[in-house]
């Protein structure tokens, strides 16, 4: 019997830390083949209204080991303004999300949840972050540059704190500077102090890691501000939508090394701030890595003093879904508040067996 989960349950049940190992098998089995999960499809669709347009975000994947499979049907109404002044061209006017993650049994197919998405889409992303800095970054870090006061920003404070207990400090830029103040004032990691910036080079200047947890279209810092040693993040990317440059090529072509989630969507989603780089080869191809790669222990990378090394969290997978889900999932199903749905209400007629 399906139940529901909801956004509430995975902030309560699922610790930081076990989505991030939750990633790391999902990454690792994607890298040797054992988990599987096409490019995310996204389409953008009018509506009655014009200030208002339909945006579909569809991701499906499997991770055999967690015994999981998964859809997560993303179905927003959005206000789309690809040259909006503040760099933020997808905006949610509404106080809903009506985006469903439902979970399948991989050994009978069955559905067997129908989750919220809200929380765990942005804990998944800063989780498969969280992973890559365990595996890249120096274990003595102390300093965290990070750009965006939002939800993603939170959540990759404390995944990235979550592996580096060694960071102390936090120096945040938003260019609104009452959500730093606010996000400062709210945001409680022990041992970590949090200082709002007045200017975004001062989120760079002197920090071990940076990363751009934003829903900018256009670069939040110069990448000419970058020093050897530093590690970089970015989480906004291209698609066939909408083209973005969170952190711009300067980023990329300083790099030693670029890792992404998976190159396939690289070249499905158009992600051309990458792509364009890489086919006039102003940055070489066998510099872009998958993280699934350096799960499974096929390459090694680690965060040097005299490199600089960029994660570009490229896009959103089945797999995090499904294993995060796997997760979540096996936490709550025998609670004894779980809201059901009766398999007789999902259950459809059988295909026919016949050749017709």
């Amino acid at each position: 019997m399906a139940i529901i989960i909801t956004d509430n349950d995975v902030r309560r049940y699922m610790p930081m830390k076990d989505c991030i190992e939750a990633m790391h098998t999902a990454f690792a089995d994607f890298s040797k083949g054992q988990a599987h999960s096409p490019p995310r499809v996204r389409y953008i669709s009018e509506t009655e209204d014009p200030n208002r347009k339909y945006w579909s975000n569809v991701h499906a994947g499997a991770v055999p080991s967690l015994g999981m499979a998964c859809v997560r049907a993303g179905s927003h109404v959005i206000s789309f303004d690809p040259d909006a002044v503040s760099g933020r061209a997808r905006s949610y006017p509404d106080s809903k999300n009506w985006s469903v993650i439902i979970l399948y049994d991989l050994s009978t197919a069955e559905p067997i949840a129908f989750m919220h998405e809200s929380y765990l889409s942005g804990m998944r992303v800063a989780a498969t972050s969280g992973a890559v800095v365990n595996s890249v970054s120096r274990e003595t870090v102390t300093t965290l540059g990070l750009f965006g006061a939002g939800r993603q920003a939170r959540a990759h404070v404390l995944a990235i704190c979550a592996v580096r207990p060694s960071i102390s400090t936090v120096m945040l830029y938003s260019p609104t500077a009452d959500h730093c103040q606010k996000f400062a004032a709210e945001m409680h990691v022990d041992g970590v102090k949090i200082i709002p910036c007045n200017y975004p080079r001062e989120a760079v200047d002197g920090c071990d890691i940076i990363c751009a947890a934003t829903a900018s279209s256009r670069p939040v810092f110069d990448g000419k501000w970058l020093q050897d040693g530093q590690m970089v993040i970015s989480i906004a990317n291209s698609d066939k939508n909408l083209k973005r440059y969170e952190v711009d090529s300067q980023v990329l072509q300083s790099a030693e090394t670029i890792l992404i989630n998976d190159w396939h969507s690289v070249e499905e989603n158009e992600q051309i701030e990458l792509t364009d780089l890489v086919f006039s080869d102003k940055v070489p191809r066998n510099r872009v890595i998958e993280i699934g790669d350096l799960f499974a222990q096929k390459r090694r990378v680690r965060q040097k003093k005299t490199e600089i090394v960029y994660y570009k969290n490229n896009s959103g997978l089945g797999i995090q879904f499904a294993a995060a889900g796997a997760v979540i999932y096996n936490k709550v199903k025998h609670l004894d508040n779980r809201k059901k749905i009766p398999p007789d209400w999902l259950g459809a007629e059988a295909y026919s067996q016949g050749t017709n």
